[in-house]
């Protein structure tokens, strides 16, 4: 490989996955059986919520793979479209029927990054009976959407909400989860072969939604190809991406259409702190392609729930976040705003069920977090809430006076902003 993608990929190596600012860091399947109790396999840097994760073992494995790999100028998807028809399997002609009828998701759904994350929310089995409250609490509050990931404990998140699922016996619940575009994935295969990992954790025969999880620094076309190849083969009844940019959005979108395949949802951080996707157009982009949004950290990260102050700020790399705030002039307008805004619908609306009303109002569907019966209750009763115009005016007016708790230069995926091989632009906040 050129001096140039090695240094991309070490850039990669350095950061990871960043999603809301820390990811746990995930090894490749069978992943968690590979992490001792109690332990991670990455450290965090609370300053600027990007960690050198993969530095121990994991990097050797990237090197090894790389002295394997002989670089092309050709992308992998050349090679694959010039290889013969037989490489992808044909679609079904009944579910080519239904291929442009993209799968209706819910208004409102629930984040499970939280079950199985020691690094970022502390996760320790002593709080399985917690989680499965909570969740008990949302399905009988009709919550119909349940996010997670193959790198969220890793592996456990998806673990415990299949065993939740399993033994509630919940019907027409929706799953979604999400591949890993790490470095060493090189081949479409990577990605079905993770799929299947993420179906046995599961332990369900097809997944609802399968998206990929976050850009790579290389041979993002192939995974598309893989994410259709999921579809085809009926392991998926739908596909969708995460933390793609609006150029990415449609390439992907043209590509999976001439197989026939609809692209239906884009994972994105949305929130009343995080407001780029509406303003740097990637909402709009979605919006006209019918790709759905889902509203990841649409509390950014508590923040909104308006409990964080300087004498009880929250614990581990949440404090800095809090503490930014805190600094900021036009943080207490917003709050007050939001307190307005609650304040009209009933006494016992709180700031959490205004911000995620606020994200319901914009057409996304936001996807909280929930870690018990109090938070799941608390969600669930956004979803009652209808925001006037003038409400959701207000919340704007007051949200674009606060320099946000993040900015899109501090993350990771930064240096995932253009493909490596085709150059193709892929992210962007």
């Amino acid at each position: 490989c050129t001096t140039s993608e090695s240094k991309a990929m070490a850039a990669f190596v350095a950061t990871n996955v960043w999603k809301h600012g820390v990811q746990e860091a995930a090894i490749p399947s069978p992943a968690r059986s590979q992490v001792p109790p109690g332990q991670t396999a990455s450290t965090a840097s609370t300053a600027s919520f990007a960690k050198p994760l993969l530095a121990l073992g994991v990097a050797a494995r990237v090197a090894t793979r790389r002295k394997k790999v002989k670089c092309n100028a050709m992308s992998r998807r050349d090679l694959l479209a010039a290889a013969p028809a037989a490489v992808a399997p044909v679609m079904p002609p009944a579910q080519a029927a239904q291929a442009t009828q993209a799968l209706q998701v819910p208004n409102f759904g629930v984040g499970a990054w939280a079950w199985g994350d020691r690094l970022f929310w502390g996760y320790n089995e002593k709080q399985d009976q917690e989680l499965r409250e909570g969740f008990d609490a949302c399905i009988k509050g009709g919550v119909k959407l349940f996010d997670t990931a193959e790198i969220y404990g890793p592996g456990r998140s998806e673990e415990l909400l299949g065993t939740f699922l399993r033994e509630s016996g919940a019907k027409d619940v929706q799953v979604a989860t999400k591949f890993a575009a790490f470095p060493w994935k090189l081949d479409r295969q990577d990605v079905v072969k993770a799929c299947k990992g993420s179906l046995e954790r599961l332990g369900m025969d097809s997944i609802d939604i399968y998206q990929i999880h976050f850009p790579s620094v290389w041979k993002n076309e192939v995974f598309w190809d893989g994410l259709g190849d999921c579809y085809e083969q009926g392991l998926v009844k739908a596909v969708g991406v995460s933390n793609y940019g609006s150029s990415a959005v449609r390439a992907i979108s043209k590509t999976l259409g001439e197989r026939g395949i609809p692209l239906t949802s884009n994972q994105i951080q949305y929130s009343l702190l995080y407001r780029y996707p509406e303003l740097n157009g990637m909402k709009e982009t979605c919006d006209e392609l019918g790709v759905k949004i889902l509203a990841y950290s649409p509390l950014a990260l508590g923040a909104l729930t308006g409990k964080w102050t300087p004498s009880t700020p929250p614990s581990g790399p949440r404090a800095a976040i809090s503490d930014k705030l805190q600094k900021d002039a036009a943080w207490p307008g917003l709050l007050d705003a939001m307190k307005d805004v609650a304040q009209q619908h009933g006494p016992e609306t709180t700031l959490s069920q205004a911000a995620i009303a606020w994200c319901i109002a914009k057409g996304t569907t936001p996807i909280p977090g929930v870690r018990n019966v109090r938070q799941a209750q608390d969600n669930i009763r956004a979803t009652q809430l209808k925001l006037s115009a003038n409400e959701v005016q207000a919340l704007d007016s007051a949200a674009a006076k606060v320099s946000g708790f993040l900015s899109p230069e501090a993350s990771p995926f930064n240096s995932l902003s253009r493909s490596m091989d085709t150059k193709q632009a892929m992210y962007e906040a």
